[in-house]
């Protein structure tokens, strides 16, 4: 059916634009005049619109959209007012593609939840289940809104990992061409300055001069090994057991694997308090929070949990044979299932692990910083020194 551009005013008089998909000019009128939505102009959406940039919807902007849908909602819009405002205002043509699509079938009459659902891949399960909460309840502005704060804490955190890891990452990647520039480029000229002197070369600048041809002859060779390992272990990521394997070689990696397992357990605390408290049922709960903690290993502890749970056990008892949760963080969670008051102890144990992520995210850029540099030092350090080493003996090399 074609699609319709419309400008419209509301029952109180509110301006209202949007699109609308139906079999003719008239009848899109008409299904806009029983929702008390009186056209002023209609025409055909069927022409090429303009193509903006960025056709992949990001995270950030389904966070951006989450929190302006909450604040609308909780102001007292109507939700397709709402979303029209946001599908006029968006500036990625992914996300405006997107959310014409959910007005119209919010428009057809499918509830926001469903029309969610149809686009479950970006926004996640946690979204889509939360909204069908808050539609059942109807809360939904109030669970919006609790949905658009855990999406910016979870958006935060990922943020202040990401630029932790920034620094390391772009002094490793710099340490690595400047040394490979110095054993490709920088050696061979050393070498044939030494060949014209004669003698016997130091045992260090043998094996640098030896590794400098190896990687110079062989280069097209080793750079295809490189691209074949890459692409073969990420074949092997993306399968059951290579994820399992890789994701407990995190949780072991040191100083790294307990960064991880903090940011896992405030994630997995967080989640389930939030689907807790917007009345959400535990053992589905249990099932969405499989899909977002981001670590097959957790994922197996809390897949044993539902199954516990659904037996009739309580949620501690299974999580305390997983390594990953801490004591205190299971007898935590049995005291707030016995008072009653799950989705609190979670809370508080959420924020708990919150500080202690920012905590050693500093406290890993603190130690980073200085060990970088002192690997760097040694590495192009050595090099400068087996390749000077020679000038030191000359005397015994000249014939």
């Amino acid at each position: 059916m074609p699609l319709y551009d419309y400008k419209a005013k509301d029952k109180i008089g509110n301006e209202i634009t949007g699109t609308i998909e139906s079999q003719s000019e008239k009848t899109a009128i008409d299904i806009l005049r029983d929702k008390n939505i009186f056209v002023v102009t209609i025409s055909s959406g069927d022409k090429k619109r303009p193509v903006k940039r960025g056709k992949k919807v990001k995270r950030a902007d389904i966070v951006t959209f989450s929190r302006q849908l909450s604040t609308m909602a909780n102001a007292g819009l109507p939700i397709l007012e709402s979303l029209n405002i946001l599908h006029n205002q968006s500036e990625n043509q992914g996300m405006q593609d997107m959310l014409q699509a959910i007005t119209r079938k919010v428009e057809s009459g499918y509830s926001l939840s469903e029309a969610f659902r149809m686009h479950e891949k970006v926004f996640g399960s946690l979204f889509v289940n939360m909204v069908n909460a808050g539609e059942s309840s109807g809360k939904l502005p109030t669970i919006l809104k609790r949905v658009a704060s855990y999406m910016e804490s979870v958006d935060k955190m990922n943020r202040k990992i990401k630029s932790a890891m920034m620094y390391p990452t772009i002094v490793t990647g710099a340490c690595l061409c400047i040394t490979l520039f110095l054993i490709i480029k920088v050696i061979p000229v050393f070498e044939e300055m030494y060949a014209d002197f004669g003698g016997t070369l130091p045992a260090p600048t043998q094996v640098l001069i030896a590794f400098s041809n190896f990687l110079r002859e062989w280069s097209i060779l080793f750079i295809i090994g490189v691209v074949a390992i890459f692409f073969i272990m990420r074949k092997l990521l993306r399968t059951e057991m290579g994820q399992v394997v890789f994701d407990t070689f995190k949780l072991k990696v040191p100083v790294f694997g307990l960064l991880i397992k903090k940011v896992v357990i405030s994630r997995f605390a967080k989640t389930l308090s939030v689907l807790v408290e917007s009345g959400i049922p535990i053992l589905q709960a249990l099932d969405i929070i499989k899909g977002v903690v981001g670590n097959k290993v957790v994922e197996a502890a809390v897949d044993k949990t539902t199954k516990a749970v659904r037996e009739g056990e309580s949620i501690a008892v299974p999580l305390s044979t997983c390594p990953v949760f801490p004591i205190m963080v299971v007898k935590m969670i049995e005291v707030g299932e016995k008072t009653g008051n799950l989705e609190e102890m979670l809370e508080k144990m959420s924020e708990y692990y919150d500080d202690e992520v920012d905590a050693a995210v500093m406290g890993l850029t603190s130690i980073i910083e200085p060990l970088l540099m002192v690997v760097l030092g040694v590495v192009i350090g050595g090099i400068v020194i087996c390749m000077f080493l020679p000038i030191f003996k000359i005397s015994t090399m000249i014939h």
